[in-house]
């Protein structure tokens, strides 16, 4: 015994994204803390001042929520109907929402009943906004019209019904007063001047317009419908610069990182998009358990909120850096210390005794030398290298049948269930497919005992049909390009032919 060789444990290529400096930043926040609303939650809106509270607009209420507190702070519940687009001014004092029977209404954050209530939409209003002056409302709503509104008089200024559908997006210039962006179902994005009492630039996305937003310099413009992000230039009257389509399904909203480095979109898909605004290649993804309707973050992306279909808000918190140790660390030896006499030569009248080092086995590797095969499979089936490798070993040793046979429901079912998470990965897939070969024959006659260990055959049953039929489709799409492969060397070879031929009777 005292000559035991450890399992080989040998090593797989690591598969995964690439660390960069965005998955860094966008990794580093915490669990997400969620909150369940009355209904779809269709907006999210910070405060642009401290404290930074957050709007969440879902079903027929507003909430106001603080930046860690999972109640509550503040709720507008005077609505006959459902909600939309709840937005804070510049100054985070007031906050405007439209609704479903085509009203406007304008709150003061310290109070709850309505300060100012614009009438005039025939139909629901789903999106509002405040101009960069502060002291106008622009609205857009079901009706196809486009309305701005002067909020010390309650007047309508200005009408604008250029729209041939649905307006359900818009935005404000934060530089020009007089100037605002809306999106509608007629697939148009036009940007309006209330000087000129019409759309100054139309742009074509081509799709049903879900949201719009305009970059902090005015100069850019993105817009979102059906499965593609498109960005404008502005300044050349509209160019498409670059059109993104890295959804699956209809991406309902977009949101500017603190920076304006990053360009975040939420779709159907339960994906966040993160796109970097100077190569417009996504750089990161944040998966979620429902269809993302709204999204926002917060002042330094210190925290984001998503809201979904299902009524859920998800919302994650930046992790605070670690606080240093206000008591100083025991000093630690030198590494002179560790390494004293190591160099020191033998001289002629000195016995050298030699202290053999000793070795630390795994504890996989104790219950293998004492044979307890069936307790080492178990203790590594949660790291599939580790577990791969020993799998390999009992097989060389001949004991595998030994330690996969005589388990109960529970044991076997931990066997089936790491089975089923890895044996499609193709790392693993020649010794998994032996492992499970081997299950098959040992458990074969038992089938049928057990309902548990019964769903997991067919689940391994299903995923090795599954890759069948990947295998299946590879080789007739390998088989094409070597035909296609096959007809292009001919035709070059023909050509070939051709040229020297030609070649030949030029020299005679």
């Amino acid at each position: 015994m005292s000559g035991y060789k450890p399992a080989a444990i040998q090593t797989y290529p690591v598969l995964g994204e690439k660390i960069t400096q965005d998955t860094l930043y966008w990794n580093n926040y915490k669990t997400p803390v969620q909150i369940k609303e009355f209904g779809a939650v269709s907006k999210v809106d910070f405060s642009p001042q401290p404290p930074y509270n957050y709007a969440v607009t879902a079903s027929s209420r507003i909430h106001i929520y603080g930046r860690y507190s999972q109640e509550p702070i503040k709720t507008f519940s005077r609505f006959k109907d459902t909600a939309y687009c709840a937005t804070f001014r510049q100054d985070g004092k007031l906050l405007v929402a439209g609704s479903e029977d085509g009203g406007v209404q304008l709150f003061d954050i310290s109070g709850r009943a309505p300060l100012r209530q614009f009438e005039g939409h025939t139909k629901a209003v789903h999106t509002v906004d405040f101009t960069a002056d502060k002291y106008h409302v622009v609205s857009g709503a079901d009706d196809y019209t486009v309305k701005l509104w002067d909020i010390p008089n309650s007047k309508e200024i200005v009408t604008f019904k250029e729209h041939s559908d649905y307006v359900r997006c818009g935005c404000a210039s934060k530089l020009n007063p007089d100037l605002f962006v809306t999106g509608s179902y007629d697939h148009t994005v036009k940007m309006f001047d209330a000087r000129t009492n019409q759309s100054v630039i139309s742009v074509e996305h081509g799709q049903p317009v879900e949201s719009v937003l305009l970059f902090p310099s005015g100069g850019l413009l993105a817009s979102a419908g059906g499965r593609y992000v498109k960005i404008w230039d502005m300044l050349k009257g509209g160019q498409l610069l670059v059109s993104l389509k890295n959804h699956h399904k209809t991406v309902t909203c977009l949101y500017l990182s603190s920076s304006g480095q990053r360009l975040l979109s939420g779709s159907l898909d339960r994906k966040v998009k993160v796109y970097s605004t100077t190569s417009y290649k996504v750089v990161h993804s944040f998966d979620y358990a429902a269809s993302i309707l709204s999204l926002a973050l917060a002042h330094e992306d210190e925290t984001i909120v998503v809201g979904m279909t299902n009524g859920i808000l998800s919302v994650k918190h930046r992790k605070s850096e670690a606080k240093k140790d206000s008591f100083p660390k025991r000093r630690r030896p030198a590494y002179r210390t560790f390494i004293k006499g190591k160099s020191y030569m033998k001289q002629r009248d000195d016995i050298l005794i030699n202290r053999p080092s000793k070795k630390h086995l795994e504890l996989y590797d104790r219950d293998l030398k004492n044979f307890r095969v069936s307790k080492a499979l178990d203790r590594v089936l949660e790291t599939p290298e580790i577990t791969v490798s020993i799998i390999k070993e009992l097989n060389r040793r001949g004991v595998l049948a030994n330690a996969l046979a005589g388990r109960d429901e529970k044991e076997i079912s931990r066997v089936l269930n790491f089975l089923i998470r890895n044996l499609s990965q193709p790392r693993f897939a020649p010794v998994l497919i032996n492992a499970a070969e081997i299950i098959i024959d040992i458990y074969l006659p038992v089938i049928g005992q057990s309902p548990v260990v019964d769903k997991k055959f067919l689940l391994l049953q299903g995923l090795v049909e599954k890759e069948i039929d990947y295998q299946r489709e590879l080789l007739e799409t390998l088989g094409m390009m070597d035909m296609l492969f096959a007809t292009m060397t001919r035709k070059e070879s023909t050509s070939d032919k051709k040229k020297k031929k030609k070649s030949v009777q030029d020299i005679c």
